[in-house]
């Protein structure tokens, strides 16, 4: 059931490029989520007898058993970014209300996860859900247009080490690349001979729009059936 919440600002840390992570502590501990749902925020005062303000849609980029503290990652483009760019310091006060939708990895099928930039909040709270017991394999292709702006590469890695099943390719659109590391945008092509059962595995995609289209349509020149492609297509 979705709640409206008031939360704090706890701290703000802008990676450059206009890239930049909340932590809101909500004034109770919010509702349980599932790893790759989404909030609304609103900036403006909420007054219960009256109607929702304006708000944006953001994944929920903590893990699920983190209640009390509740991550989000944004890019600034438009106007209701810009202003959370301009307006948001530590000790504001907003609103969410949340949980919302069904961009949810079954971890029942082997998965390939495809995020770009921002779009790794999709998958963040999943990831960090991985055990060294997880019994599917997890390929996860993780982009950005350098290398600083992989602002979850620290705890990917960790994920990774800690569940043997994840496999990570990263890829990076300018500047240096660390050894390993794919120069272009996230790409089928790299992943593909990666996937133990790529016409068995379930594919999930969150990143801009142009990255969606792209790897949806690339998939499907692969006979990948519709059914199997998921994309996180709310912005």
């Amino acid at each position: 059931m979705t709640q409206k919440l008031g939360c704090v600002v706890e701290r703000i840390v802008a990676h450059g490029e206009r890239v930049y992570t909340l932590a809101l502590r909500p004034e109770r501990p919010a509702p349980r989520f599932r790893a790759g749902q989404f909030l609304h925020l609103a900036l403006d005062p909420y007054d219960p007898s009256g109607f929702w303000p304006e708000s944006r849609v953001f994944s929920i980029a903590s893990p699920a058993v983190e209640r009390e503290r509740l991550r989000i990652t944004y890019s600034v483009h438009g106007r209701f970014t810009q202003r959370m760019e301009h307006d948001l310091v530590e000790g504001r006060h907003v609103w969410i209300k949340m949980p919302y939708g069904d961009f949810i990895v079954d971890g029942r099928t082997d998965a390939a996860l495809f995020a770009g930039g921002t779009g790794i909040t999709a998958f963040t709270a999943f990831l960090e859900g991985l055990t060294p017991g997880t019994g599917r394999p997890v390929t996860l292709a993780y982009g950005a247009r350098n290398g600083a702006l992989l602002i979850y590469r620290d705890a990917v890695d960790r994920c990774a080490k800690l569940a043997p099943l994840l496999d990570v390719v990263y890829f990076v659109e300018q500047g240096p690349k660390s050894p390993g590391m794919h120069y272009g945008r996230v790409a089928v092509d790299a992943v593909w001979p990666r996937l133990r059962r790529p016409r068995e595995t379930s594919y999930y995609i969150a990143g801009p729009p142009a990255m969606l289209k792209a790897i949806d349509d690339d998939l499907r020149s692969r006979d990948v059936s519709p059914e199997a492609i998921h994309i996180d297509a709310w912005e």
